[in-house]
């Protein structure tokens, strides 16, 4: 998993031109859904907040074990498969919808990723890295479709997601 992080991370600072990660390089060459993808979590992990994970049912568990097991091996369909039915258990869980909306982005469901991660967004935090996501998968997506307008709220709303961690003294 920490290699797909580290791929994914140096994708996404590839991708980035100077202006500080537009979705677009210099030479206005779009995006693969790969690396959209991997600029989206890239985007998760760019804050230093606290990340609090709930316990976890076993079943769901082993069902996102599957699904890491299957997007590790590029079968998209496989890994959407089993998110499916950890959702079926835990029912409108955020990090699983996101998940989903990622995949929906290498399917090129543009529609899709959106959706979910609106509705991801809807049922998590609304702050801190899930946030990022939320709002970065959306804003590719409404980009892939050619909402410009909605890209921009997007983007915006990426930036409104910050946490601003606690003063120590």
């Amino acid at each position: 998993m920490r290699i797909f992080l580290i791929a994914s991370l140096c994708l996404w600072l590839a991708a980035c031109d100077s202006t500080g990660g537009n979705t677009t390089t210099s030479t206005t060459r779009k995006l693969t859904p790969a690396e959209m993808l991997a600029q989206v979590r890239a985007s998760g992990k760019l804050g230093n907040e606290l990340d609090v994970q709930p316990w976890r049912d076993p079943q769901v568990e082993d069902l996102r074990l599957a699904a890491t097991a299957a997007e590790s091996r590029g079968d998209v369909a496989a890994a959407d498969q089993a998110l499916q039915g950890a959702l079926g258990i835990a029912t409108d869980d955020p990090d699983l919808l996101q998940w989903r909306a990622e995949l929906a982005l290498l399917r090129r469901d543009w529609a899709q990723a959106e959706q979910l991660a609106l509705r991801s967004y809807e049922k998590g935090p609304k702050l801190g890295g899930l946030c990022r996501r939320n709002w970065s998968t959306a804003q590719y997506a409404r980009e892939a479709r050619g909402d410009v307008a909605g890209m921009g709220q997007a983007q915006q709303r990426v930036a409104s997601c910050a946490v601003t961690p606690p003063p120590r003294y």
